[in-house]
């Protein structure tokens, strides 16, 4: 790993705001790191408010959206809310719908099977609105490049509101209204919303004719905060403000759906980085091994005692998830091994059984091995389908756009993208990919890299420090959680290899003039040799509670270590 210490900001602005904040040095140093410069930054950082949130009105077409969703409650019409099947669209749906049904009896949800229809708005979807008398689709988390679509459901005079999220093409759909902070022509203040926030918007600018105010929607942010962390959006602006209250509403009285997960689980109090790897993965695999309908009844179930089985089965769905992407990222191991790929810029594997639902994972998980942009493909129907995933710093989007003479459809972001083409051209595809990433790519980026946000001493990690650095959540994109750097370090003898295969290293660790304190490093195994006989090493860690028998000691959460 190569670590990468960031620029340490102007010593006079961090004299100033550590003085009006009366903090330490280090804690004005990781804010203005952070962009936030003055004491009302900070204030809102900090504490943030329901009213930092921006008038929905801001986005392009909210009034559009608005009136043509009061005119259906007013004439009766049937409403069909559309979702994709991952967590930021069943959230998104779940969201959507819970808040129409307070409206109208007239509501109905579809998501699309992963495996029939594919990403985004389907024809099945338009033709099961048609056959139902549905003469509205809001669209959630999908819709933006879907022209050939909503053209369709005009013809059957079905009319559409798109919220997205994602990059629009040269082209809009025609439809009604379409919400999007990243059209070139939507001047909306924040445009780093997920899906299921987006939808949010809309809620409330509905929810503000009705004399209702952003205080009497906190019901739904339990959806949008799970939706924020799952979707990898930057917690940052509106973003944070929403999760942090959205936290709020998980810990103190989640929907029956998220508590029946989160009883599951046993956890007590649920941070952000928790919603990512407890909730979110178990919405995910009702998409994933079953149908992204499991996930919404779930996430809409009001009787505690229903939303409890529900969540049973979906840990089943869970299990499987976990069996199934391991046992394809080992093929896929042994497909890059076998095809002496290792030395490649890209890691591009194909297998025709391969379940789809899981590809995005395992593309994943290959990058944790061959650390490079990576695509999954599998077969789907008459074409091939794939999940690509990508490294940081790299944007795997426009790579894709580079290759798509290739390509017969694509979408996503700049880490994670979706895309389909033609049996016959993937072999073309996959040599094109290859040779636009490896033309294109800084090569330092080939090493994975830790931003360190500053050197300290162990005398520096204080009570009080960490109490401030808690604050700082919650974390994601944009607010990381700090990382720190300590030199001159030496292990106090106890240093091992803890967990199965001593895959861990577990050490306590002290500097001169400090007192000790104790390091887990998560697959740093491999590194005790670097600590025995007391040789002196650097490390670069975040700092973290350790709850044991009832004491709780601060403790670091080792990231690396080199001599």
């Amino acid at each position: 790993m190569r670590w990468t210490l960031k620029p340490k900001p102007e010593l006079s602005k961090i004299k100033h705001l550590s003085e009006v904040l009366q903090v330490e040095d280090s804690i004005a140093s990781l804010l203005l790191q952070r962009g936030i410069e003055t004491y009302e930054a900070a204030k809102k950082f900090f504490r943030p408010s329901l009213s930092d949130l921006h008038d929905p009105y801001l986005m392009k077409d909210m009034d559009k959206a608005v009136a043509r969703i009061e005119q259906a409650f007013a004439n009766g019409e049937n409403i069909l809310v559309f979702g994709d099947y991952d967590v930021d669209g069943t959230t998104s749906v779940a969201l959507m719908a819970s808040y129409l049904k307070t409206r109208i009896d007239t509501v109905a949800t579809y998501i699309p099977d992963r495996y029939e229809e594919g990403y985004g708005v389907s024809i099945k979807g338009i033709d099961f609105a048609d056959d139902n008398d549905f003469s509205l689709i809001i669209a959630l988390d999908c819709g933006i490049k879907a022209i050939d679509k909503v053209a369709y459901a005009n013809e059957k005079g079905i009319d559409f509101i798109i919220c997205d999220h994602h990059r629009p093409g040269a082209e809009l759909p025609d439809a009604v209204a379409i919400l999007d902070p990243k059209r070139d022509d939507c001047h909306y203040p924040y445009d780093e919303l997920c899906g299921c926030g987006v939808g949010f918007k809309l809620v409330q600018a509905l929810a503000s004719n009705e004399g209702k105010s952003i205080e009497d929607l906190t019901e739904y942010l339990d959806l949008v905060a799970t939706a924020i962390g799952a979707d990898i959006v930057p917690i940052t602006g509106e973003n944070r403000t929403l999760a942090y209250f959205g936290l709020q509403v998980i810990n103190a009285s989640p929907r029956a759906g998220i508590k029946a997960i989160i009883d599951q689980t046993k956890k007590t109090e649920m941070t952000i980085t928790d919603v990512v790897f407890i909730v979110a993965p178990r919405i995910n695999a009702a998409g994933r091994m079953k149908h992204g309908n499991y996930a919404v009844t779930l996430l809409t179930e009001e009787n505690e005692v229903l939303a409890q089985t529900y969540a049973a089965q979906i840990e089943e769905f869970n299990s499987d998830r976990k069996e199934t992407d391991q046992q394809i990222t080992q093929e896929a191991l042994l497909q890059i091994e076998a095809f002496n790929e290792q030395e490649r810029f890209t890691s591009v594997v194909y297998h025709e059984s391969w379940h789809k639902g899981v590809i995005g994972i395992v593309a994943s998980r290959l990058i944790e091995t061959y650390y490079r942009p990576t695509l999954v493909f599998t077969k789907s129907g008459d074409k091939l389908a794939a999940s690509a995933r990508s490294i940081s710093g790299f944007d795997v989007y426009n790579a894709l756009e580079a290759c798509s003479e290739h390509i017969e459809q694509f979408g996503g972001h700049k880490y994670a993208a979706g895309l389909t083409l033609k049996s016959q051209n993937y072999e073309a595809f996959k040599q094109a990919f290859e040779d636009e990433v490896s033309n294109t790519i800084d090569k330092s980026l080939m090493t994975p890299e830790i931003k360190v946000d500053m050197a300290i001493d162990f005398k520096d990690i204080t009570p009080r420090f960490y109490r401030i650095l808690k604050q700082f959540a919650p974390f994601g994109p944009g607010n990381m959680a700090p990382i720190f750097m300590t030199e001159n370090i030496q292990d106090t003898g106890y240093g091992k290899c803890v967990g199965g295969d001593d895959k861990h290293l577990r050490i306590t660790a002290k500097q001169a003039n400090s007192e000790s304190i104790v390091g887990i490093g998560f697959n740093l195994g491999d590194k005790l040799e670097l600590i025995t006989n007391r040789k002196p090493f650097k490390a670069v860690y975040s700092i973290d509670e350790n709850h044991w028998q009832g004491n709780v000691s601060l403790q670091l959460k080792l990231r690396d270590i080199k001599p």
